[in-house]
């Protein structure tokens, strides 16, 4: 894809994406060879970065390497994962390793080695705001360095963020989120106590690495969750035939309501902890006890606890939990405190000026329809994740971001330039 000088006035491209996650990066992989599309994707950091908090020694994703940018849409890409362990000199280790999950820090670097090799992307630039001009049919896309892009189409890849409980907001004592782990973790080896509050996979990683290291800088360590208990990813194979075009069909046709049921109750699908992390855990609690010569490892795991309040004094906090099942009031007192709770979608405001243009259900977000379209048109403003209430599980599933990115080049093109699956599951979801 040749990218043209976003400072020649009359540019109008076919679409721009703006933000620069895995999604629209995959995107702009699958764009690059063709000629018929001219896309520009902008991004206000100086480089790819994707949560560079969690580089944990050995933490890996969830999905196995064909969840990568291109390869379940075009698996003869040159932006395969595969490729770069190739042009890395890493493909025979990683075959020989016989594990298909990347490292986390290898994703990252794989992201940003093909981030490297694409015309299309302009990092360092800011979205401040976007209008839409009804004569000419095209949206106008200024940044905060001055320029303007204007294109038929938008594609929204400005993905989630941290998510602060509404009683921690505001508090001080150096209170963090798990995106910020690995910069902020040297402090907590210097407290008396560490509370981790929250569930997954990323509590889960940071628990165990806190609960390795107990001894030597013998801390009081809490994990503290609202869920009943410490789920596991749910990862069979029938239950992964869910991340597919037939369970968005089925999904997506479900009255509002029962959707935005099924959001809360489908949680363990693609947040639970690896089974294989959670009984490491146990057996270095276990290991830890039996190596403690008769004494109690000072750690505690609390599960169907809701945090209700917070305050900061004397250096510490004091944390208030309900215990949902007993109904009853406790306090912890902690002086490090780390939030395992999650990630949220906030609608950017620079798209505030074309809100009119957008569509939004009962609930005030955005009504995603099948072909992952937000606008009134159904064919002008595009959204990468942040579906899940519309597109269930599949919207942050990695594997599904090539099979989106397939529909969306669909309707940029007008034609099926990467084969679209209809139909991939063995069970039938609707009756």
């Amino acid at each position: 894809m040749t990218a043209s000088h976003p400072e020649a006035p009359d540019t109008a491209y076919d679409f721009v994406g703006i933000g620069l996650g895995p999604f629209n990066l995959g995107l702009a992989c699958l764009t690059e060879p063709i000629g018929e599309l001219d896309g520009v994707f902008l991004e206000s950091k100086p480089d790819f970065e994707w949560h560079a908090g969690m580089f944990l020694d050995g933490a890996h994703l969830q999905t196995p390497f064909m969840s990568d940018l291109v390869t379940l849409a075009d698996p003869t890409s040159p932006y395969s994962f595969l490729n770069y362990l190739k042009e890395k000199g890493r493909l025979y280790p990683f075959y020989i390793r016989e594990n298909f999950y990347p490292l986390r820090v290898e994703y990252d670097d794989y992201c940003r080695w093909a981030a490297a090799r694409l015309s299309s992307i302009r990092f360092s630039t800011t979205v401040t705001e976007v209008t839409y001009d009804e004569a000419a049919e095209l949206y106008a896309v200024r940044t905060r360095e001055g320029d303007t892009y204007r294109a038929r189409r938008l594609v929204l890849g400005t993905g989630t963020v941290p998510f602060v409980p509404e009683v921690c907001r505001g508090l001080d004592g150096g209170l963090f989120h798990t995106s910020q782990y690995m910069h902020r973790k040297a402090e907590l080896r210097e407290m008396e106590s560490v509370t981790i509050v929250g569930s997954g996979q990323s509590a889960a990683e940071i628990y165990h690495e806190l609960l390795s290291e107990i001894d030597v800088h013998g801390y009081q360590l809490n994990w503290v969750t609202r869920s009943p208990r410490f789920f596991p990813l749910e990862y069979t194979k029938l239950t992964l035939e869910m991340t597919s075009p037939d369970y968005i069909d089925y999904f997506r046709a479900l009255p509002e309501e029962t959707r935005y049921r099924l959001e809360k109750e489908q949680k363990g699908l693609y947040k639970g902890i690896n089974s294989e992390l959670i009984d490491a855990i146990f057996d270095l609690l276990y290991q830890k006890n039996v190596s403690g010569g008769g004494r109690p490892v000072p750690t505690r795991l609390i599960s169907n606890s809701t945090l209700t309040g917070a305050r900061h004094e004397d250096g510490a906090y004091t944390l208030g939990f309900h215990q949902d099942e007993q109904d009853k009031d406790y306090e912890i007192r902690t002086e490090g405190l780390v939030l395992a709770t999650g990630y949220h979608y906030e609608r950017p405001a620079f798209l505030d000026p074309i809100q009119d243009r957008l569509r939004l259900d009962g609930h005030g977000r955005f009504d995603v329809a099948r072909n992952y379209s937000v606008d009134v048109t159904g064919r002008g403003v595009f959204l990468q994740n942040a579906g899940v209430h519309t597109h269930s599980v599949t919207s942050p599933d990695l594997g599904m971001g090539p099979y989106r990115n397939s529909c969306i080049i669909r309707e940029l093109l007008g034609t099926e330039y990467y084969p679209v699956e209809k139909s991939i599951a063995f069970q039938e979801f609707t009756v």
